[in-house]
């Protein structure tokens, strides 16, 4: 997996880059602005780009605008941003295409590097990665909405699909078979109003329903 990088914090673009190759992932390119990572992407043709929110020269939302022209000419192209403080508008932001491949954790999280190469991994695959602490700043004061119909067991095994887990995954974090865990995920797309012809999409939907609800 060939990955490309866009940090202007010289520090952790370089711990991001001994992170990733000490895990067998190459590091195409660093770059440090929004403009080089289009630039960037164009020409080495990464697997996935990692991308800090807000780069040179206002460091306001220069990254995760480039990150998004990037998916509009590349739908699907995966993208894990970072930051440095949760902003929910840029979560949902990442997500609003539906196309999956899309990650937001906090700066933080690098430090864990199993946890944060796995979400990497995720996102490059196609799947979803966001910040548990993202989930828990959207789910606090919710208002009346679709997701209000869901149980507490559900709304559980929705906040872990936003947070890109598997079936298996769910299932060994809330100690339930798969086959419960189907069972939930199957009330939460009936609950949420998802039809069935909308196939493996409904994954994404779930999550998207979830953020769009919570802002």
């Amino acid at each position: 997996m060939r990955i490309l990088i866009a940090e202007d914090n010289v520090l952790l673009a370089a711990g991001l880059r001994l992170v990733l190759e000490a895990k067998g992932i190459e590091v195409a390119e660093t770059v440090t602005d929004g403009p080089g990572l289009l630039d960037a992407a164009a020409r080495v043709r990464p697997d996935a780009v990692i991308a800090d929110v807000r780069l040179p020269p206002a460091f306001r939302d220069e990254g995760v605008r480039a990150a998004l022209a990037l998916r509009r000419e590349r739908p699907g192209f995966p993208v894990l941003v970072l930051s440095q403080y949760v902003e929910k508008v840029y979560a949902r932001e990442l997500l609003s295409d539906g196309a999956g491949g899309v990650g937001y954790l906090l700066k933080d999280r690098v430090s864990r590097v199993g946890a944060f190469v796995d979400a990497l991994r995720r996102v490059a695959a196609g799947g979803t990665a966001m910040d548990p602490e993202v989930i828990g700043q959207l789910m606090a004061g919710a208002r009346k909405n679709p997701l209000d119909a869901l149980t507490p067991r559900e709304g559980e095994v929705l906040t872990l699909m936003a947070q890109g887990l598997a079936n298996a995954e769910i299932g060994q974090r809330l100690l339930i078979s798969d086959n419960a865990v189907q069972k939930h995920i199957g009330n939460i797309f009936q609950k949420l109003g998802l039809p069935v012809e909308d196939g493996g999409h409904r994954r994404v939907l779930a999550v998207l329903a979830f953020f769009d609800n919570r802002r």
